[in-house]
């Protein structure tokens, strides 16, 4: 009877000090979370029909519930830091498909394969719009803007990867600036070290490089119907390129670009976009087999290179895995 006795005030000690326990765990994350609270991080607002972004704080009193992802790279990052379930909507579903969150990503609420409007996005309820700064706009493939958003009281984080003056550094600053608002600190310091780390591999790998060549962007995937985007004010797109050490010829190139313009300038490489992931490889062999373009040293040496939209125009941290594919690409050699 005693051994009983003694074996059930054991076991409802065990109980309690668990319960203790628990409650102290939860305390301590309560007190963390107020302690952390409110917060404010330093963002970006652009008047409606404006082109120019401006600072625009934004204060959060606790950690979004809600999140609406503009874009597929968005949704992405955000599955980096362990926030899959706050996401209640993604919006312009296309691009390259990042291995590592595929699964994640097959389980959220896909809003459409293009970009989403103002009217979808709010009919998610979210209480954070986050993503791709061009698409904060009230047009019908728009978001809405920071401004109209926040007005309604839902905060927005547009990607200092994606204003004007973005780098891909800017993507660091970003994946803090997520961690800091979620609470989620150490996850956001692991992913950055994970990309540098990256980052500086390619790097390593391209030191024997010590000329940077040039190129130009042709943005179309029809032979017949070459279009040269000089990209002055696509300062993440420019700096990306720098990784693997080319340089965009029209990068000062305010105006339009001709093709004459094109085959005068020379560039030693051309760069050619995929959108939806097919095979470009006939379209590639028309554009070398152009009879116009037939004295550039781009087309005798057979540097045309095709990369997926979403790594030069997603202004994501998954343009490091473009990057990295076109230098083994253009310098097989030294990634052996």
């Amino acid at each position: 009877m005693m051994k009983k006795l003694l074996v059930g005030i054991s076991l409802v000690a065990i109980c309690i000090l668990t319960a203790c326990g628990n409650t102290a765990k939860n305390t301590t994350e309560e007190s963390k979370a107020t302690e952390h609270y409110p917060l404010t991080v330093a963002n970006y607002s652009k008047a409606e029909g404006g082109s120019t972004w401006e600072k625009k704080d934004q204060v959060f009193d606790k950690a979004p519930e809600r999140i609406m992802a503009n874009t597929r790279p968005a949704a992405e990052l955000l599955l980096h830091l362990g926030l899959g379930d706050k996401i209640v909507g993604v919006g312009a579903n296309f691009g390259a498909v990042d291995k590592a969150v595929e699964n994640e990503y097959s389980k959220l609420n896909i809003l459409s394969n293009e970009y989403v409007g103002k009217e979808v996005t709010l009919g998610t309820n979210p209480d954070l719009v986050f993503g791709r700064g061009g698409l904060f706009d009230n047009a019908e493939w728009g978001v809405g803007t920071v401004d109209s958003l926040n007005e309604l009281g839902v905060k927005t984080y547009v990607l200092e990867s994606s204003v004007t003056g973005g780098t891909y550094d800017s993507i660091y600053n970003d994946i803090k600036n997520i961690g800091e608002i979620f609470n989620v600190q150490d996850k956001a310091a692991s992913f950055i070290k994970e990309l540098k780390d990256r980052q500086q591999d390619i790097s390593s790998k391209l030191a024997s490089i010590k000329d940077e060549k040039t190129f130009a962007y042709l943005h179309t995937n029809d032979p017949k119907e070459l279009f040269v985007y000089p990209a002055h004010d696509e300062t993440f797109f420019n700096d990306a390129f720098k990784m693997v050490k080319l340089d965009n010829i029209f990068k000062d190139e305010t105006g339009d670009v001709s093709i004459e313009t094109l085959i005068a300038a020379d560039p030693d490489v051309l760069i050619i976009p995929n959108w939806d992931g097919s095979d470009l490889t006939k379209v590639r062999e028309e554009i070398y087999a152009n009879p116009k373009l037939s004295s550039m040293k781009a087309i005798k040496n057979k540097q045309m290179y095709i990369v997926d939209y979403n790594y030069m125009f997603g202004y994501g941290y998954n343009t490091i895995d473009g990057m990295e594919a076109l230098a083994k690409e253009m310098y097989p050699d030294l990634f052996k």
